[in-house]
């Protein structure tokens, strides 16, 4: 099936916790480049307990946009939840999650949107991480384990650049509050036998803000998840073969 040169509608949602510094900068960007790609379009803001001038500022976006909206989670929930959100929020039926700290350039939203045609999920691969050595090394730890004890084949886990059917994730109940979330929604997606492909995008150094992810309590939290997702998936199919 071939993708058409402009999707009907397109909900981008930011999961932003403490970016002050780049949510207008965000926003605005997406709002020049999605007429390129939807008929219809909004950017929600998903402002993530933060400490800072994110909400604010979000809310006077919205006041001065309609195609804009804000989620405000009262205290921090976590990647995950912010994530969690946003795959419920606004009203088209594709969902593109884009990180809130500007990292990904609305102007590749169409290598995306190009693909989706043929695809339920279309997930971003960085051609080329533009985070320090840890980060890096931990993304790649990360992503080797997912494949390994998920079965998943994807090579770039957790890049916050992502297009979805809203219909492939309608339904779908996800538990982890960490970067966990999207190796859990991918393997969820998976056991729907919902097709995933993936497409190189450029990603951008960090301007302003600080990223929060690399902490070891953060890292420690999500490898938590990981196996817990494991266990219980596994306990899921027992749990089919023993129906069957």
């Amino acid at each position: 099936m071939k993708a058409p040169a402009r999707l009907p509608g397109l909900t981008v949602f930011l999961p932003s916790h403490n970016e002050d510094g780049n949510v207008e900068r965000v926003v605005k960007g997406f709002l020049a480049e999605l007429p390129r790609v939807a008929e219809k379009f909004e950017v929600v803001v998903v402002d993530d307990g933060s400490r800072d001038r994110t909400g604010e500022i979000a809310d006077r976006l919205a006041a001065e946009d309609p195609r804009v909206l804000v989620i405000h989670h009262p205290k921090n929930l976590g990647y995950g939840g912010a994530v969690y959100s946003g795959l419920r929020s606004g009203t088209q039926p594709y969902l593109l999650l884009s990180d809130g700290d500007g990292q990904f350039d609305p102007a590749e939203m169409s290598k995306l949107t190009a693909r989706i045609g043929d695809c339920d999920v279309v997930i971003g691969r960085r051609a080329r991480r533009a985070d320090n050595l840890m980060r890096r090394i931990n993304g790649k730890a990360w992503t080797t384990l997912s494949r390994l004890l998920f079965g998943l084949r994807i090579s770039d886990m957790d890049c916050g650049f992502k297009l979805f059917r809203r219909a492939a994730v309608e339904g779908i109940t996800l538990h982890s509050n960490s970067a966990m979330i999207t190796t859990e929604l991918m393997a969820r997606l998976a056991g729907r036998n919902a097709r995933i492909c993936q497409v190189d995008v450029t990603h951008l150094p960090r301007v302003a803000g600080q990223q929060t992810g690399n902490s070891p309590l953060v890292v420690v939290r999500a490898f938590k998840e990981m196996f817990l997702l494991y266990r219980d998936l596994k306990a899921a199919r027992r749990g089919e073969k023993t129906e069957s």
